[in-house]
């Protein structure tokens, strides 16, 4: 809910070393040029949206940065410094903003991480996804646990306390035993924040094609599938990590502050290729066209696309369905003070239909889905999806 004039910026790197196999972001790779090239496009929308929402215009103060991708660590540190350089001069950053970049083992150093703590960087999410081999080369990723390891050890000594790593279950050739083995590796580690997402196969993937095309056996089962996101909650729980929303956990205080404001529907700019925006109640995003955003990225209304002003009847549904993600849920007080409307009179149905079936919970003020909710989340959020207008 955008209750403050608050705007969280996110930076879209589109470099990769290799695309994933189950990967389906804009991503791709580029020559060092073309890198440099973007760079300087991206300073480009930079300067021109400063104009609008920084200090040369509305001045919004910004609490949180996420430089993602891609592979944002595989730009050579400068760029990022330049980057950064350049939104502290258009942008209102406030002094204990939350800014991170997404980082893939191997192509981090001490000399790249340096940059970025001097720069101000101050939390790093590193892609692991397991610490098996086979299943790190069934899904395409270029580095080793022994790198990832490396990559996180250099981050600990430069003093980044603020690590989350990105984990995946129901891989190809992924056991239970294999699963749990990966979160004990990266729980010794003590990271202060864990993202553990199952693999979902996206059409038009490498990987889709091949497990469509008779190796669905490699995966696991739905039972076993079943059983590692269990056993994600439980063993991240006896941890001391917090499931704070369906995916996430993290140690006390260290929840992701800009994944927040995207469940919380705070406003945020996207900058770069095909980011995504959502400004004063309108979704939009950028074009996923590389070199019409390098001829044009100084004129940010000419590379917009996809525009998609919220009505009331959207913006309740995003409330509740992005709200719901959060484990501690929803508040009754914010929806009817929001929306003007007495939240029982729009989903008084669909609640006691839940509530009555122990997927959601109704105390006081909040709504949330109970432990058997998070189970078939998605099912239940198409059910706050409005028939009418309101």
């Amino acid at each position: 809910m955008n209750t403050t004039n608050s705007l969280g910026l996110y930076i879209h790197i589109p470099f990769c070393v290799r695309k994933c196999k189950y990967c389906d972001f804009l991503s791709f790779n580029m020559s060092d040029e073309t890198k440099a090239q973007y760079v300087m496009a991206l300073i480009c929308e930079i300067n021109s949206l400063g104009k609008k929402y920084g200090k040369a215009g509305l001045n919004r103060p910004v609490p949180t940065i996420f430089i993602g991708g891609g592979t944002p660590s595989i730009l050579n540190s400068q760029h990022i410094c330049k980057i950064l350089t350049a939104i502290y001069n258009n942008f209102s950053v406030k002094e204990n903003a939350e800014i991170t970049i997404e980082c893939n083992p191997g192509t981090l150093s001490p000399s790249k991480l340096s940059d970025y703590k001097n720069i101000g960087i101050n939390r790093l999410s590193i892609g692991l996804q397991t610490a098996n081999a086979k299943e790190l080369a069934a899904i395409g990723r270029i580095h080793s646990f022994s790198q990832f390891l490396e990559s996180y050890n250099y981050a600990v000594r430069l003093g980044f306390n603020n690590i989350n790593i990105d984990l995946m279950s129901a891989l190809p050739y992924q056991t239970l035993s294999s699963y749990e083995d990966t979160l004990k590796k990266v729980i010794a580690l003590k990271p202060q924040h864990i993202s553990a997402y199952s693999l979902i196969l996206e059409e038009g993937t490498p990987l889709f094609d091949f497990i469509n095309n008779g190796n669905e056996s490699l995966l696991p089962d739905e039972d076993t599938e079943r059983e590692m996101y269990y056993l994600t909650d439980n063993i991240l729980k006896d941890a001391g990590y917090q499931r704070y929303e369906i995916s996430n956990y993290s140690k006390t205080g260290y929840e992701c502050r800009h994944n927040l404001s995207y469940w919380d529907r705070v406003d945020y700019l996207g900058l770069g290729l095909g980011a995504s925006s959502l400004v004063d109640s309108t979704r939009y995003k950028n074009t996923d066209s590389l070199s019409f955003y390098m001829e044009n990225s100084h004129n940010p209304t000419a590379i917009k696309c996809d525009i998609t002003p919220l009505s009331k009847k959207d913006i309740m549904e995003e409330f509740m369905f992005l709200g719901l993600r959060k484990i501690k849920g929803i508040s009754i007080n914010a929806f009817n003070q929001q929306f003007g409307m007495d939240i029982f009179d729009v989903y008084g149905d669909v609640i006691t239909k839940y509530k009555n079936i122990n997927l959601l919970s109704v105390e006081n003020d909040v709504i949330a889905l109970t432990k058997q909710g998070l189970d078939v989340s998605n099912s239940i959020f198409s059910d706050f999806l409005i028939d009418e207008d309101i």
